[in-house]
């Protein structure tokens, strides 16, 4: 992992994209930004009361003095951002609402910032849920044409190890075709950030060896994502197991293209998703990075409430990277 996140800043060198972290009064916040604000790679822009955050960084020996830093509730960008919300919102709030909105909730405010390319990504959740994270996101920028939802994954690493696992974090419950966009979502994220992906699509069945709807849901899940993304390396139903050990993908699964070494794993449901990185990351020693959230026009991460500051920093690092990879999306097409 340490020459991925390596990797990583090589990458962004010289970048100094724009990420604005809305919960500038968290110190871990305001430890990684004051990082951050040192570097190529990332150019923090912190929301909050200047005073607070001044405050804070004195307590806290942190250096802010090279930090964008802004406060909605008096900043001039305010009126042209509730403007500009109240437009996207299309009707659903009025005036007064929006200047409310923008000028009271970081997250609005923040993820306007991001909408009108004041910045280009965002990184919130330490003080926040990720409802309050999400849902300015989804309302404001929206997901990609041809992205019906925007999914959540992890990056798991234990050592020289490096996995994805996803849907972690967002939808409860997938459609085949939804099924099929994560993993397809999952395995371009994943080669985005220069990983070549190997995606196993899981499941209680291997290759029919059960034969019940939720099984089925999972096969055609991975019939779609191989006619959607037919250069990838993709393959399931297959247990966890016949995805990942090759003595036991020689009994269970012996056409696979996998041969017992996936790394990406797709989920049948957020219930197994988010039970699996947990296991993986309390019982089995894993860092987790994530969730990263795919599926939007623009990026923007959550971070969970117990983070801690290498967290934040690193996140923002896989944000930037996100930048990046939309950017040369969209010129090679």
């Amino acid at each position: 992992m340490s020459n991925f996140i390596t990797n990583l800043k090589n990458n962004l060198h010289g970048e100094k994209i724009k990420i604005v972290f809305p919960e500038g009064i968290d110190k871990r916040i305001l430890t990684a930004a004051s990082q951050h604000s040192k570097n190529s790679y990332v150019h923090p822009i912190v929301l909050g009361d200047t005073d607070e955050i001044i405050r804070i960084a004195k307590e806290e020996n942190i250096d802010i003095d090279y930090l964008e830093i802004i406060n909605p509730a008096t900043s001039e960008l305010s009126q042209k951002l509730a403007d500009e919300f109240q437009t996207v919102r299309n009707g659903k709030v009025t005036a007064d609402q929006a200047v409310e909105i923008i000028g009271t909730n970081v997250n609005y405010f923040g993820t306007m910032l991001v909408h009108t390319n004041y910045a280009q990504g965002l990184v919130s959740g330490a003080m926040h849920s990720t409802p309050d994270t999400v849902r300015p996101a989804l309302q404001i920028i929206k997901t990609k044409e041809g992205v019906s939802k925007t999914s959540g994954i992890f990056f798991m690493r234990r050592d020289n190890e490096l996995y994805v696992m996803g849907d972690c974090a967002i939808n409860p419950t997938l459609t085949a075709d939804e099924l099929a966009e994560v993993a397809v979502e999952t395995a371009k994220t994943t080669a985005s950030f220069g990983v070549e992906p190997r995606v196993a699509l899981l499941s209680f069945s291997s290759k029919g060896s059960a034969k019940t709807e939720e099984a089925e849901r999972v096969r055609l899940a991975t019939e779609y994502a191989q006619n959607k993304l037919p250069d990838a390396i993709i393959d399931g139903e297959l247990q966890f197991d016949a995805a990942f050990v090759p003595s036991v993908a020689e009994k269970k699964s012996p056409n696979s293209p996998l041969k017992g070494n996936a790394n990406v794993f797709i989920f049948p449901s957020l219930e197994a998703g988010n039970i699996g990185y947990k296991i993986a990351q309390r019982l089995g020693g894993f860092e987790a990075y994530g969730p990263i959230l795919q599926g939007l026009r623009k990026p923007v991460n959550d971070l969970s409430r117990g983070t801690t500051t290498e967290e934040v920093y690193n996140l923002a690092l896989f944000t930037a990277t996100q930048v990046v990879a939309n950017r040369e999306g969209d010129s090679n097409e």
